[in-house]
C-alpha cells in the first residue's frame, strides 16, 4: 500500500473518530420546517410537532454503532434505524468532520438529481444546533431552495446545556460580533486529512462575507442561513452559522465550482478574543 492511501485510510479513520466524538448521545429537539409560498421562500413563518423528535446514536465498540432516530418527518412511521461501522462509513464522501461542527452534504447541485440537500451541525458542549436546507429541481433543470428546517438539540444523558442568550434579530447578532478576529480551515471532498486541517487567521468578521444572497434567515438556538432562492450559474457558496456563545460565532460556508460540484468546505471561527 502507497503512502497516500495509508493517508488516505488515516483521514477516513479520523472522521469517524469525530463523528463518534461529537454525535455519540440522545438528541432531543422539536424541528421547525420553513418552507416556499406562493411569493417565494418564508424563513420567517414556520411548522413544527411540539412532540419533537430523539436521535439516539450509541457506539458499543470503537468501530460500530446505531444510528436511532423517532419522530421524523420523512421515515416511515416516523421511525428509522441503520448502523454505523468504521470500515464502510462515509464512502460517498458526503460526510463531513471539523471537530466541533459538521454534517452531510450533496456533492452535486448540477440538476442531475431531483433533489440536493444539506444538513449542518454546530456543536457546543451537549448542545447540538442543527440546520437543514433542501433545494428541489424544476422542470427547466434548474434547482430551487424547497425547504429549510432548524432544530436545537439538547443530548439527554447529560445536564442540560445553560440557556442561551438570543439576540432580538440578525442584524443585533452582527452587529454583536462584527470585527471579532477569526481562524478558518477547509475540508475537501475525499481529501480527509489525518490530522487537524491548519488554521489560518483571516480579517475580523464582516456581515458582508456572509449576506450574499436573497434567501436570509435566522433561527432557534442563534441559526442562521443565507443561501440563492435559486441556484445561479457559475460558482456559489451556501452559508449557515450560528452564535454558540456571547463570545462565539462560527460560520460554515459551502462552496460549489462552476459546474456545481461541491469544492469545499469552510468553518470559519469568531471569538471576542482569540487568547484561550
Amino acid at each position: 500500500m502507497d503512502i497516500t492511501s495509508n493517508q488516505s485510510n488515516a483521514g477516513a479513520a479520523r472522521q469517524w473518530d469525530l463523528m463518534r466524538a461529537s454525535f455519540d448521545g440522545d438528541w432531543q429537539g422539536v424541528t421547525t420546517w420553513y418552507g416556499r409560498e406562493s411569493t417565494g421562500m418564508d424563513l420567517t413563518h414556520g411548522e413544527s410537532d411540539p412532540a419533537g423528535s430523539m436521535y439516539a446514536i450509541r457506539f458499543s465498540d470503537p468501530n460500530t454503532g446505531l444510528w436511532h432516530g423517532t419522530g421524523l418527518r420523512f421515515a416511515s412511521n416516523g421511525e428509522r434505524k441503520f448502523p454505523l461501522y468504521r470500515h464502510s462509513y462515509n464512502l460517498s464522501n458526503n460526510c463531513w468532520h471539523f471537530p466541533d461542527t459538521a454534517g452531510q452534504s450533496s456533492l452535486e447541485m448540477d440538476g442531475s438529481a431531483g433533489r440536493a440537500g444539506h444538513e449542518v451541525n454546530f456543536f457546543s458542549s451537549r448542545s447540538r444546533s442543527m440546520i437543514i436546507a433542501l433545494y428541489h429541481r424544476q422542470d427547466d433543470l434548474s434547482m430551487i431552495l424547497q425547504s429549510v428546517a432548524a432544530t436545537p438539540f439538547r443530548c439527554q444523558r447529560a445536564c442540560p446545556d445553560p440557556v442561551r442568550d438570543n439576540p432580538e434579530s440578525q442584524r443585533d447578532l452582527f452587529q454583536a460580533v462584527a470585527g471579532w478576529p477569526g481562524v478558518e480551515q477547509e475540508l475537501q471532498p475525499g481529501k480527509w486529512p489525518d490530522q487537524a486541517p491548519q488554521h489560518k487567521r483571516i480579517p475580523g468578521f464582516d456581515a458582508r462575507t456572509f449576506q450574499k444572497y436573497d434567501a436570509d434567515g435566522f433561527f432557534q438556538d442563534n441559526l442562521l442561513c443565507n443561501l440563492p432562492d435559486s441556484l445561479p450559474q457559475g460558482p456559489f457558496e451556501l452559508n449557515f452559522g450560528c452564535l454558540l456563545s456571547p463570545q462565539r460565532f462560527v460560520h460554515l460556508m459551502i462552496e460549489y465550482d462552476e459546474k456545481h460540484q461541491l469544492s469545499r468546505w469552510v468553518e470559519r471561527r469568531y471569538q471576542s478574543t482569540m487568547e484561550g
